[in-house]
């Protein structure tokens, strides 16, 4: 079962240690997985980062989320979420106010048409990851989880 990676990416010496070759495993796997996904994405004509955005606003409901906020629950990092909220604002997806309470405070919030968006991508996400993780079965699904928490700690 080990090994493969090295004959993917034609590596001919040995890996310099388990951590290495389990982290480049993880890296291409997680490449392998978010290209797929990109596919999917981008024939809705948004990018994944766009797509997790929406998600997040739609998860705040009508209260909306200052850009901050949004920044701090990306799943990858977005180093400029003010314009990727010009790009989903300009495309109808979101709408952005600000707060009376605090002038400062700029509140995004997902429109209809970015719920619409939403809704029309759930199944096929849903079926994504089926078709991509399904075989690993629920115990080592969830295995996997608490590994990559424990990683992450």
């Amino acid at each position: 079962m080990s090994g493969k990676l090295a004959k993917q990416i034609r590596q001919s010496k040995p890996f310099q240690s388990l951590e290495e070759e389990a982290f480049l495993n993880l890296l291409r796997t997680a490449d392998a997985l978010l290209q797929k996904e990109a596919q999917l994405l981008e024939s809705f004509g948004i990018s994944h980062a766009q797509y997790n955005a929406l998600r997040i606003l739609r998860g705040a409901g009508d209260e909306g989320l200052a850009c901050s906020e949004i920044g701090g629950r990306m799943i990858t990092r977005d180093p400029d979420i003010t314009r990727l909220v010009d790009r989903l604002e300009k495309r109808g997806f979101t709408t952005r106010s600000r707060e009376s309470s605090d002038r400062r405070v700029v509140t995004v919030r997902i429109t209809r048409e970015g719920m619409q968006l939403l809704g029309a991508l759930d199944q096929p996400v849903a079926d994504l990851h089926r078709s991509n993780l399904s075989r690993l079965g629920a115990s080592n699904l969830k295995t996997l989880i608490e590994l990559l928490e424990q990683a992450r700690d």
